[in-house]
């Protein structure tokens, strides 16, 4: 499996690195919520093990945006709050398994096959469609009329929230916001230099335009008819 550990404590993450790489998993390492975001948006994990206490974004955040960003990759929260509020808060959230710490790393190996052993969630509303574009959440694909379109994590998760907001102005601080996490103006282009490329790949073989920038207010994607 390839593995993200979300853990700010330097010893934990690197005896998890360890011990799960000795087992077989690809490891890799976050150690704030900030950089969780981005490396889950930049690379395709089978599963996440979250710490609840991180600097920056705390993991309850961090879980949160994953999932409304439409994220379903398996989440185990791995925790020193174990408290039974604690752990149903958590769950509620949307993680797929609570182990608290300390723990035994085969149980923490154990608990991973299993999550990779569950069924998908077949009646979850994970596609979305505007125009001929079909945009899978789950699967993390993307097709129009049908036809594979290969996008990175970033862009996807782009798309995924003009995609959801179809016919409707999304703004650039929505963007920022929701799909890079930010609450602040970065003073840079990061979200026209993505747009431009989703626009390309979107764009590529077709006539029709499907993102729309409406100036002055933001972007918009919606059925070009």
């Amino acid at each position: 499996m390839h593995l993200l550990i979300i853990e700010d404590d330097t010893e934990t993450a690197d005896y998890l690195a360890g011990a799960l790489g000795e087992a077989g998993h690809l490891v890799q390492i976050s150690r704030d919520g900030h950089d969780a975001i981005f490396q889950v948006t930049e690379t395709v994990f089978d599963a996440i093990i979250l710490d609840r206490m991180l600097p920056k974004i705390d993991g309850m955040r961090v879980l949160s945006r994953l999932r409304a960003m439409g994220l379903m990759t398996p989440v185990l929260m791995l925790t020193a709050l174990g408290s039974l509020d604690n752990r149903v808060e958590g769950l509620e959230a949307g993680a797929d398994d609570y182990l608290v710490k300390p723990f035994a790393i085969v149980e923490l190996n154990a608990r991973l096959n299993a999550l990779m052993r569950r069924p998908p969630v077949l009646d979850d509303p994970s596609v979305l469609c505007v125009g001929d574009l079909e945009i899978n959440l789950f699967q993390r694909q993307v097709r129009r009329e049908g036809r594979h379109i290969s996008l990175q994590p970033r862009e996807f998760s782009l798309l995924a929230e003009l995609v959801r907001n179809a016919n409707r102005i999304v703004t650039r601080t929505m963007l920022l916001e929701r799909v890079w996490d930010y609450r602040f103006d970065p003073k840079t282009n990061i979200v026209e230099t993505h747009i431009s490329r989703l626009r390309t790949k979107l764009n590529n073989g077709f006539d029709k335009n499907l993102i729309v920038t409406v100036r002055g207010a933001g972007y918009m994607i919606s059925d070009p008819g």
